[in-house]
C-alpha cells in the first residue's frame, strides 16, 4: 500500500483511519502487507522510537536521481510500514498545508512518493503482487507502472487505486512529468492533462488495473455531473473496473465494552453504561446530572461546506427555541462557522456547548454520551462517525448520500431494523424535520428508541467483509494486468 497518512503515525482525517484498518485487517488473515509513507516530522516521537532505520542508502529516480533513507516499523501482526525520510519535502509542521494554504511543492512531494513506492521492491530485494494506492498522493504509482516500469521486475505487478475523496485530484503544472521522469506522451486529456494541468488523480484513474471508492452509492454518484468532479466521462469510460466498497472501523478502537476514554462501559444487552456516560458529560458541559434530560445532539466533524454544518448553523437557534433538546459541537474548519457556532454556543450556554478545534478522547467520550449524531453532509464518499456512532448506540441524522445512505437504515422503513433517520433534502426545514423527528422519537417512543440502538450496536461493521472484497480486487487486478 502506498498513502500520504496512516494512522496513528499521521492523519488528518479518514484516509488515515481506513489505511491503517485494511492493512491491519488484511495483515491479521495472514497476507504480507506493506505499507509506504513520508516519515514526516509531526509523528509522535514515542512511536518513531520504535522505528528501525533499514541498511544502505535508498536510490529513487526521477528525472534526476536523489537520494533518501527508509524507517521500518514491524507491527504484532506482522504488518510492515516502511517510512521514506526526505526532510526537503517532509519537516513541516503540517501534512499538506501550512497558513497560506496548500504547500505549493505538494506536486514535487508526492511524485516523489510514488517514484519511491516504484524503487523500493528493487532495494528490497521483494516484489509484491499488488500496489494499493490511496488518493491522489498515490494516483501516480499506477502511471509508473504502466510506462517506466512496465518492463522488469514490476511487470506482472497489479495495482488498484481507492478514491476516498475525489473532491481533492493533484492539480499541477505541466512541468511535473519532467520531474517525475516520465514521458512527454502523457500530456494527453485521455491520460495526464485537464484543463491545460496535470491531474495525477486523473492519471490514477486511466491507469490503475481496478478502481475503488469507499462506499457503493458513492461509485454510482462520481460517475453524475453534479459529483464527478469534472472526472464523470473518465468514470464512465473505466465504469467496467469500477467497485464500490464500505469502509469498516476498528472495533478493538471503538467499542463501548472496552473503551477505556469513557467514564462507565456498555454493550447492547445493558446500556446503563450509556446513561452514565451522558450524565458525566452533561454535567460537565451543562452543569445538570439529570438521568432522563432533554436529548442530546452532537455533531463531531471538520466545519468545512461538504459537511453540511452550515445549514446546521443556520437553524440551531431556531431549534433550542423550539425544541427541549441539546447540542454539543466538536470541530474546526471555515473561521466564519468556527465564529458563527461560537457566538450561538453563548447565547444559550445551557443547551448549545461548541468546543473548537478536535479531540480524540472526547470525539470518544461525546459519541457515547449523545443520543444522536447530527450528519447533514452534502456529499459523503463513506464517512465514518456514523459508524461510530451507531456501534455506541447513537442514532445518526444523516442526509441520504454516499456512505450515509449505504450504511444508515432510516426509522422510515419500519423500526424492526432502523439504525437512524434519513432525510434527503439539504434544506433549513428539511434537516429542522429531520431533528424534530428524532425529538420526537426519544420523548414519544422510548421502545423504539431503544431497538434501534440496539439494531445500530449489533451490526458488524468490522473489516472483515470489505476486506475480502479488497481481496477480490487484489486477484482482478493480477489477472488484468496479466493478460
Amino acid at each position: 500500500m502506498v498513502a500520504s497518512e496512516a494512522a496513528p503515525f499521521a492523519k488528518a482525517g479518514g484516509l488515515g483511519d481506513a489505511v491503517s484498518s485494511l492493512a491491519n485487517s488484511l495483515s491479521a488473515l495472514g497476507h504480507d502487507v506493506r505499507v509506504l509513507l513520508p516519515l514526516y516530522s509531526i509523528i509522535p516521537q514515542d512511536l518513531r522510537q520504535s522505528f528501525q532505520p533499514l541498511s544502505g542508502a535508498f536510490s529513487i529516480h526521477l528525472r534526476r536521481e536523489h537520494w533518501a533513507r527508509l524507517w521500518e516499523f514491524i507491527s504484532s501482526d506482522n504488518l510492515r510500514y516502511y517510512f521514506l525520510e526526505y526532510d526537503h519535502f517532509f519537516f513541516r509542521d503540517r501534512l499538506y498545508d501550512g497558513p497560506y494554504g496548500a504547500f505549493e511543492d505538494n506536486p514535487q512531494r508526492f511524485a516523489f512518493l510514488c517514484r519511491a513506492a516504484i524503487d523500493l521492491p528493487e532495494f528490497l530485494q521483494w516484489t509484491p503482487d499488488v500496489y494499493h494506492v490511496h488518493d491522489w498522493m498515490a494516483a501516480l504509482v499506477p502511471v509508473y507502472l504502466e510506462t517506466v516500469a512496465r518492463r522488469g521486475q514490476l511487470e506482472h505487478v497489479g495495482s488498484v487505486l481507492t478514491i476516498h475523496n475525489l473532491q481533492h485530484q493533484g492539480y499541477a503544472h505541466r512541468s511535473i512529468i519532467d520531474y517525475a521522469g516520465l514521458p512527454w506522451d502523457l500530456w494527453r486529456p485521455d491520460k495526464l492533462e485537464a484543463c491545460g494541468c496535470v491531474n495525477f488523480l486523473k492519471g490514477g484513474i486511466y491507469f490503475a488495473n481496478k478502481l475503488t471508492t469507499v462506499s457503493p452509492t458513492y461509485a454510482e454518484e462520481i460517475r453524475t455531473a453534479a459529483l464527478g468532479c469534472g472526472l464523470a466521462d473518465v468514470f464512465s469510460f473505466r465504469g467496467g473496473d469500477l467497485v464500490g466498497i464500505l469502509n469498516g472501523i476498528d472495533d478493538s478502537l471503538w467499542n463501548p465494552a472496552t473503551d477505556q476514554t469513557l467514564p462507565a462501559n456498555y454493550d447492547a444487552n445493558d446500556l446503563n453504561g450509556k446513561n452514565r456516560c451522558k450524565v458525566d458529560f452533561c454535567r460537565q458541559c451543562f452543569g445538570d446530572e439529570k438521568v432522563n434530560g432533554p436529548p442530546l445532539f452532537v455533531a463531531v466533524s471538520r466545519l468545512y461546506p461538504q459537511k453540511g454544518l452550515d445549514v446546521l448553523g443556520d437553524i440551531l437557534s431556531w431549534v433550542v427555541e423550539t425544541m427541549d433538546v441539546r447540542f454539543a459541537i466538536l470541530g474546526c474548519g471555515e473561521w466564519q462557522l468556527e465564529e458563527q457556532l461560537a457566538s450561538i454556543a453563548r447565547r444559550f450556554p445551557d443547551r448549545i456547548w461548541f468546543y473548537r478545534g478536535y479531540d480524540e478522547i472526547l470525539a470518544h467520550r461525546m459519541t457515547a454520551a449523545a443520543d444522536f449524531f447530527v450528519m447533514p453532509s452534502r456529499f459523503e464518499p463513506c464517512g465514518l462517525t456514523q459508524l461510530y456512532s451507531m456501534r455506541y448506540g447513537t442514532l445518526p441524522i444523516v442526509r441520504a448520500t454516499g456512505g450515509l445512505k449505504d450504511s444508515v437504515v432510516s426509522n422510515a422503513q419500519g423500526v424492526e431494523h432502523a439504525t437512524g433517520f434519513v432525510f434527503y433534502d439539504l434544506t433549513h426545514q428539511a434537516l429542522y424535520d429531520a431533528i424534530g423527528w428524532a425529538c420526537a422519537t426519544y420523548y414519544d417512543r422510548p421502545g423504539d428508541m431503544l431497538t434501534m440502538r440496539q439494531n445500530g450496536m449489533r451490526r458488524d461493521f468490522s473489516w472483515k467483509q470489505s476486506s475480502q472484497r479488497y481481496l477480490d480486487c487484489y486477484h482482478w487486478a493480477m489477472e488484468k494486468k496479466a493478460n
